[in-house]
């Protein structure tokens, strides 16, 4: 019976943080009101929260007639993350307390096909962010990682088609020498959760985020769910063939989406020999080179092949494109737009919102960020699994 009313008080004490933290700021009575909770349930558990610097109190709400409300707010700097999101040729790094805002951020542009050299890059950047971490009643809560391949739910990474990465096991690496919880997820669902949470996808309960860098990968959103698959590895759309008996694709296929609608493909189209920087370098020529504004065109017009594809296939309120891409919105939207509008069905167009997000760097850190500060949270109360209340 004990164990059952401490796994009740719980479950209760975790309600009222998460509706501190998603409805911030409420009283006591709101979150009395909300949770269908008695006021000296919510007062107690509210002042340990309290006590334990979960939460804090602000000043005085509006009054509903009677004395005015004191406030409560989430304690954001109770404790911070690291998240790293690993690109082909990049690696952007940054610390954010536990509501997702930016504390310190590194970006390099590095070839990370070297897992060994990639691995070290990473531990010189996650102990810079350390030494900026304040000081907080938790510290460090998580890091996460974001990786462009097949993911499964566990976090193990079990290929990267762009990289030559073999035994990358980053989570067993970077637990041993961190001793905080490790998340190692698919980038483009990692960007899905930023923009559901923190970014562009506003109140919309079914996106889908593309992840348009040297390779292409989505995460779907669905009536407000991050789909994820049998193992995980649903959103590999970048290997969906569009060009048939076309280009021959690293992951084995030909025709791959990727291929032909990346950057990856405008720069091999191009004669680049992908070294990071090469794609801002093109879009500054592309501003007095026809040929040069011509690449971009093809690529928008394949961008726009795969988009009518995703809407067809699931009717989603909002497409999202972020990653670098976004870097040549300006010669690449007005071809998407034009390829979309002819190419899909009317009554499916007309719902779809297709927007590029300038701020895309930080879809993926927000998602991962999101991921360490819930996995936190939850297993602070975890002993309130199993009850229904």
């Amino acid at each position: 019976m004990a164990n059952y009313q401490q796994a009740v008080k719980m479950t209760n004490k975790s309600l009222i943080l998460e509706t501190i933290r998603t409805r911030e700021p409420v009283s006591r009575a709101g979150l009395a009101q909300l949770l269908h909770l008695t006021k000296a349930t919510v007062s107690s558990l509210v002042e340990e929260l309290i006590a334990e610097k979960y939460c804090y109190q602000t000043g005085p709400g509006k009054s509903s007639g009677g004395r005015r409300p004191l406030m409560l707010q989430f304690n954001e700097k109770a404790g911070f993350a690291v998240s790293c999101d690993i690109g082909v040729n990049y690696i952007f790094t940054t610390l954010t307390d536990l509501r997702g805002t930016v504390i310190h951020e590194l970006y390099r542009s590095f070839d990370t096909n070297d897992f060994t050299r990639t691995v070290m890059e990473i531990k010189v950047m996650i102990d810079d962010c350390l030494k900026h971490m304040p000081d907080s009643p938790f510290g460090l809560v998580g890091i996460g990682f974001g990786v462009p391949g097949l993911v499964t739910r566990n976090g193990t990474i079990v290929n990267t088609p762009n990289l030559d990465w073999h035994q990358s096991n980053l989570k067993d690496i970077f637990t041993d020498q961190y001793e905080t919880p490790i998340i190692v997820e698919n980038e483009a669902n990692a960007g899905a959760y930023g923009e559901k949470i923190h970014g562009s996808a506003g109140t919309d309960e079914s996106f889908i985020y593309i992840s348009a860098g040297i390779g292409i990968g989505a995460g779907i959103v669905l009536d407000g769910k991050l789909i994820r698959g049998a193992s995980g590895f649903s959103g590999e759309i970048g290997h969906t063939a569009i060009v048939e008996d076309g280009l021959k694709c690293r992951c084995g296929n030909s025709g791959c989406w990727e291929m032909y609608a990346s950057e990856m493909a405008l720069l091999s189209s191009s004669g680049s020999t992908l070294l990071p920087g090469d794609l801002e370098k093109l879009i500054e020529k592309a501003a007095s080179d026809k040929t040069a504004e011509q690449a971009f065109e093809r690529i928008g017009h394949y961008l726009g092949v795969g988009v009518t594809n995703i809407i067809h296939t699931f009717n989603p309120e909002r497409i999202i494109i972020g990653n670098r891409l976004v870097k040549a919105r300006a010669y690449l939207e007005p071809k998407v737009q034009e390829v979309v509008n002819e190419r899909t069905l009317p009554a499916l167009r007309e719902n779809t919102e297709i927007i590029f997000n300038e701020r895309y760097q930080y879809a993926s850190i927000r998602g991962l960020a999101a991921f360490s500060v819930e996995h936190f949270l939850e297993k602070q109360f975890s002993s309130h699994a199993s009850i229904s209340v």
